[in-house]
């Protein structure tokens, strides 16, 4: 079993080195469609709140010289073979540090309680609504259905925002530099 906490202790350093803050350290199925797993790293820039291509392939190559100078010296960070996935956050981004409950009060999250959590007298786990911040370790939202909730941090499985025209429109734009270039270069194409 991969050390998720050990994982995060390694590479927050090399994010924090590049400027970015790590959002996430995950280990999951891997898209590849190899049956292999990969280590999912989410990391934002503090500035844009996401990673363009290049600063995801920067953290790619200082994450993989980490880990493999940690290998060739003779720790086990994973069992077995993985793809190593770097990206930004996106829109709907996952919620996983208090400041993420923080700053997107006001928009709709979608919240799921770990297994054999008991807060809710319904059994239910799933809440979707209005984040409404975060307090003393205890996440509010106005669930859809059920109302005011207070949702103890450690007890999320997983968080995200869900992707509404609010969102969007609050949400910083992709990076566009170089898309004049891009436009110009199709006109000089087609005028061929």
């Amino acid at each position: 079993m991969t050390d998720l906490t050990r994982l995060t202790s390694l590479i927050e350093p090399e994010a924090n080195a590049l400027g970015f803050e790590l959002v996430r350290v995950a280990m999951m199925p891997s898209e590849a469609g190899d049956g292999g797993d990969a280590l999912q790293i989410m990391a934002e820039d503090p500035a844009t709140g996401q990673l363009i291509i290049e600063q995801c392939a920067a953290l790619s190559r200082s994450v993989s010289e980490m880990m493999d100078a940690r290998e060739e010296a003779g720790e086990i960070l994973i069992e077995g073979a993985y793809h190593l996935e770097v990206s930004s956050p996106g829109i709907d981004r996952p919620l996983t540090r208090e400041k993420d409950f923080a700053n997107w009060a006001g928009h709709e999250a979608r919240i799921v309680m770990t297994k054999g959590w008991s807060g809710d007298a319904e059994g239910k786990r799933v809440f979707k609504g209005e984040l409404n911040g975060i307090d003393a370790g205890t996440v509010a939202l106005t669930d859809s259905k059920t109302g005011e909730v207070a949702l103890p941090q450690d007890q999320i499985h997983s968080a995200k925002l869900v992707l509404t025209d609010a969102l969007i429109a609050a949400t910083k734009p992709l990076d566009t530099s170089g898309a004049d270039e891009i436009e110009e270069e199709t006109k000089e194409k087609a005028d061929d």
